[in-house]
């Protein structure tokens, strides 16, 4: 009689911040990660100096000569991070559409954790297997499975 061989769960971990990530592969609890070749992604934050102009622009009020500083409407950096996060979104969805992974955990700092919820689709989201907040993208990889015990559950 055959046995049945089961399926491994390919288990994507996407490890990242806003200016950088990283995904690896596991099998498995006792399986060690493996760097997933092609996604490593990173993007370019330059100086506030080189985004911004130096002072903010001047408004007169309507009567008298009055003037006031404008404050600036949104911060270049984080729009710069929040395009990273629909950047990572996206390759993301185009390797799950590929069939690359079963199932997914993500980590993060706060912040690129609620871009990176906003950017997913919901295909991905039901892939999602564990969250982390936490920064791990300057952990080396030997000492990832300890930070990431809780949510690489079986």
């Amino acid at each position: 009689m055959r046995r049945a061989r089961m399926k491994q769960v390919r288990t994507w971990v996407l490890i990242a911040d806003g200016r950088r990530a990283q995904v690896y592969r596991t099998y498995g609890r006792a399986s060690r990660l493996e760097a997933v070749p092609g996604m490593e992604l990173e993007t370019v934050l330059p100086p506030s100096r080189e985004i911004m102009a130096d002072r903010p622009g001047r408004t007169f009020e309507s009567q008298g000569a009055t003037r006031h500083a404008m404050e600036r409407p949104t911060d270049p950096h984080r729009d710069a991070k929040r395009q990273f996060a629909r950047r990572i979104a996206a390759v993301i969805e185009e390797r799950l559409n590929a069939g690359h992974f079963d199932k997914l955990v993500v980590v993060a700092p706060a912040v690129t954790m609620g871009d990176l919820r906003e950017e997913l689709s919901d295909r991905v989201k039901a892939r999602i297997a564990g969250e982390l907040v936490a920064d791990l993208t300057k952990i080396p990889v030997q000492e990832l499975p300890s930070h990431l015990e809780r949510v690489l559950q079986p």
